[in-house]
């Protein structure tokens, strides 16, 4: 696989090398670490490249697919926006929305300080998330959460705008131009079809489950915790998603939960639950969502 990374550099410019973010380094932003497949890091390195094509994520919930956007903004010191949209999202609240009702509110208000305010359009008008990276003096990392909740124009009426790298503020006919291309990431959990137009502009990318990475995954969370013990946790919990895999269980354990379930079994004796391991599995709450995979995956009296 050709390694983007050097084209990058020999050109100057920044590229993602997927470094895992530590512990401590991860705790002052609220972020955890993040450890990305060779085949990730290659994605990301395109859409920084290709500056004008997002990059679309795809893969099972708790994969990672939001995180990622924001472990890329943190590798390279740039900014970083989110986008976490509704059934209700317009593309146009990407780049700026207009508050028309407080404006009106304002005109009925007799006080000098509200006629002065109501003069000058742009203090009704706020940037999105997109208008904020248009504007901002350095590349800004674009995270667009959960697409396919929107309608299905959606996707289609981001397309100019991202192309041509500029909006049109309508209610003023002001043009605003991208001072730096955004590195977009768009995630979509498949709800719905995404039009052809939109995918032909976007780079894609599928995030498997990793679990040559799970060990890995949870040292990189849990530092100090006994190799013994998660090497045990992650050997059960792999049996389990494999079960899933081969059964009828259409919502599958994932990465996240993992984690959820170690936090839990470090913090009891490691006899106690290396033990449980071998036999029931220890606190299903966290990783069986379902009564029919409770009834499928663990022993009950009848």
């Amino acid at each position: 696989m050709a390694n983007l990374a050097s084209v990058l550099a020999a050109d100057g410019k920044q590229f993602y090398q997927g470094k895992s973010i530590s512990l401590e380094g991860s705790q002052p932003g609220g972020l955890t670490p993040y450890l990305p497949s060779p085949e990730l890091i290659n994605a990301v390195n395109l859409t920084i490249f290709l500056e004008k094509r997002p990059l679309l994520l795809k893969g099972e919930p708790g994969c990672g697919k939001t995180r990622l956007a924001e472990a890329v903004a943190q590798a390279l010191g740039l900014p970083y926006e989110s986008w976490y949209i509704k059934s209700t999202s317009k593309a146009r609240d990407g780049f700026y929305t207009y508050d028309a009702v407080r404006r009106l509110h304002d005109v009925q208000l007799k006080d000098e300080e509200s006629k002065s305010k109501v003069k000058n359009i742009y203090n009704y008008i706020k940037h999105g998330p997109l208008g904020r990276a248009f504007k901002n003096k350095e590349r800004t990392v674009v995270l667009i959460d959960e697409i396919d909740k929107a309608d299905i124009d959606f996707p289609n009426d981001l397309l100019r705008e991202l192309d041509e790298q500029k909006f049109t503020i309508e209610e003023t006919g002001k043009e605003v131009k991208a001072n730096y291309p955004p590195i977009v990431f768009v995630t979509s959990n498949d709800e719905k079809d995404l039009p052809d137009a939109f995918l032909r502009r976007c780079l894609f990318y599928y995030i498997k489950f990793p679990y040559s990475q799970l060990t890995e995954i949870v040292k990189a969370h849990f530092p100090e915790s006994p190799p013994d013990l998660i090497e045990v946790a992650v050997k059960r919990f792999t049996e389990l998603r494999q079960a899933m895999e081969k059964g009828q269980s259409g919502k599958k354990v994932s990465t996240s939960e993992l984690l959820d379930w170690f936090a839990v079994l470090r913090r009891f004796p490691q006899d106690e639950v290396l033990k449980q391991l071998e036999n029931e599995l220890p606190f299903p709450e966290v990783l069986l969502k379902k009564w029919e995979d409770h009834l499928r995956y663990l022993k009950y009296e009848v």
